[in-house]
């Protein structure tokens, strides 16, 4: 028997559906010009060097045919290569801010993280090396949104995948 929640869901399931169909949530890789580029010339890219050029494999070819990260194995080391090997010149090196980050914001969510609920954990902190998580005393882990770099490596080390992300819009670069 379906309880009551189950049968709410199910009418609120279809909308749900659309909105994460209109939005798809992609993560670019480091040092990418604005939205629109990517839509418009990594389809036709052929090479696809940016997927073979990363040591962390984290990228990979979304279904509309344009690169984006994948963080649940590995974080982005910003180590430039995909940039290097990119042929259009959509990855570029030229006039980068020094303070690149990548289109996202990362979140420790209050219900699901261990040390929230007193529990001694650390395992976001430690392969932070921007220092971005702060802890208030031993529990309470908080992202520092001007520390964070975005570079996914605390997700796929927490225990109870109690990080997730925002998709940030894409600033285009000024050349």
């Amino acid at each position: 028997m379906a309880s009551r929640r189950d049968l709410f869901n199910s009418f609120t399931k279809p909308l749900r559906q659309n909105q994460e169909e209109d939005i798809p949530l992609l993560i670019r890789p480091p040092y990418g010009k604005d939205e629109s580029i990517f839509q418009s010339e990594c389809p036709s890219c052929e090479s696809k060097a940016c997927v073979a050029s990363c040591d962390e494999k984290i990228i990979f070819i979304s279904d509309d045919g344009t690169p984006t990260l994948d963080f649940s194995k590995n974080g982005c080391t910003f180590c430039d290569e995909c940039a290097n090997v990119c042929e259009k010149d959509i990855l570029s090196l030229k006039n980068i801010d020094t303070s690149e980050k990548l289109n996202a914001m990362f979140k420790i969510s209050l219900e699901g993280c261990v040390a929230h609920h007193g529990v001694i954990c650390y395992s976001c902190k430690e392969p932070c090396i921007d220092d971005a998580i702060l802890f208030n005393g031993m529990f309470n882990p908080i992202i520092d949104e001007d520390k964070c770099t975005g570079c996914g490596f605390c997700m796929p080390r927490c225990p109870v995948k109690a990080i997730d992300y925002v998709v940030l819009e894409l600033k285009e670069n000024k050349e």
